[in-house]
């Protein structure tokens, strides 16, 4: 799984490489906080579109050449984001890197399940998930690190080496896996899965839950250069280190085999309610521990899910992932906006209050589907 695990953190490296420096861009362009978040917005809701692109064009023509062609496909938006001359221009580029992710991301979880879960099941999923967090890490501390070096242009641009890296890796060692089972109607398809029970329990919880993290770390980086704590750009780019928590992700995937990717994800989004009310208070400690159990939950709950959405169906498996990955991006979009709406009219208590009752609704959504899969 090497070269497609690099492969993986070069795109998830390049997604969020504006989120640690959201208030250089602010300073840069003259925009608020609110506005700034587009930036990530902007990325995750072209993902949401390009899902639609990528999913079923790898049931029909190969997971394989849609992985390497969107990885080529994103080197030169990356470059060009890093010459932005405006905030327009830079959302402009920004949209056009969401719109090549798809062709890996979306394409990554039937990929994975059907190259290496036979073997290997969850722990397939799990080395996956580990590896976006990876490349989440290295794009947003790498980027906030080099930004401080060398100013936010470089850092922003710099990192199109990793897709680039990712895409020669991947060219020499990526399996071909058969083509997919699908339907000879996209729209029977596509009717088959809104209603299948098992996938949407999936969507309610990866939805949830990535809304709720993009919200928490694309605002948390201006509660720390704000008193008490008072912290530059770097230093308060390494709460991003609590992204090392998501190399359970191998563990988790083993633990879903084991009990079920549902209870799994039942209690992560438990745990993340808890990790956002402890984050409240204006204690570093508190505020740290109650992030790292954020994080912990995303990247657990989205492994579940994400097995979740492997095990729904055998037939349309782009296309399941595409619906699953459109809401899952969308929700991610709106996590990116809303929150700092929150955040300048309340402050901190209301970027968590709002995660907490997204994630509250999430929960409801689960339940209610399991009980209706009972019934």
């Amino acid at each position: 799984m090497a070269g497609f695990l690099l492969g993986a953190a070069g795109m998830f490296a390049t997604m969020y490489s504006t989120q640690a420096i959201l208030p250089e861009l602010g300073r840069e362009f003259g925009i608020s906080p609110a506005e700034a978040g587009l930036s990530v917005s902007v990325v995750v809701l072209a993902l949401a579109v390009g899902a639609w692109v990528w999913g079923p064009l790898s049931d029909r023509y190969g997971r394989r050449r849609a992985i390497l062609l969107a990885s080529g496909l994103l080197v030169l938006p990356t470059i060009a984001t890093g010459l932005a001359p405006t905030f327009p221009v830079l959302l402009l580029f920004r949209a056009l890197q969401g719109l090549c992710m798809p062709g890996l991301l979306t394409v990554g979880v039937p990929y994975v399940m059907e190259a290496f879960g036979p073997a290997v099941g969850g722990l397939a999923m799990g080395s996956y998930v580990a590896a976006l967090v990876a490349g989440g890490l290295l794009g947003r501390v790498g980027v906030a690190l080099l930004s401080a070096a060398f100013g936010w242009r470089w850092a922003v641009g710099g990192i199109a080496v990793l897709p680039a890296a990712g895409m020669l890796v991947m060219r020499v060692a990526l399996p071909s896996v058969p083509l997919a089972t699908r339907s000879e109607s996209r729209r029977a398809g596509l009717r088959s899965q809104l209603r299948n029970p098992r996938l949407l329990q999936a969507i309610a919880v990866g939805s949830g839950l990535f809304f709720t993290f993009v919200g928490t770390f694309s605002y948390v980086v201006f509660r720390l250069e704000r008193p008490p704590f008072g912290y530059g750009t770097a230093t308060g780019s390494l709460v991003f280190l609590l992204w090392v928590t998501g190399v359970a992700g191998p563990f988790v995937g083993r633990l879903a085999d084991r009990i079920g990717w549902r209870r799994v994800a039942l209690v992560s989004l438990g745990f993340a309610s808890t990790g956002l009310l402890m984050s409240i208070p204006s204690f570093l400690p508190t505020l740290v521990l109650g992030l790292a159990c954020v994080t912990a939950a995303m990247f657990a709950g989205v492994t579940a899910a994400q097995l979740g959405v492997s095990e729904s169906t055998a037939t349309d498996r782009g296309l399941a992932s595409a619906l699953y990955f459109s809401l899952y991006y969308g929700a991610g979009a709106l996590g990116g906006y809303l929150p700092g709406l929150a955040w300048q009219a309340w402050g901190w208590n209301g970027v968590a209050l709002v995660g907490v009752g997204v994630l509250g609704a999430a929960t409801l959504a689960l339940l209610a589907t399991m009980v209706a899969s009972k019934g």
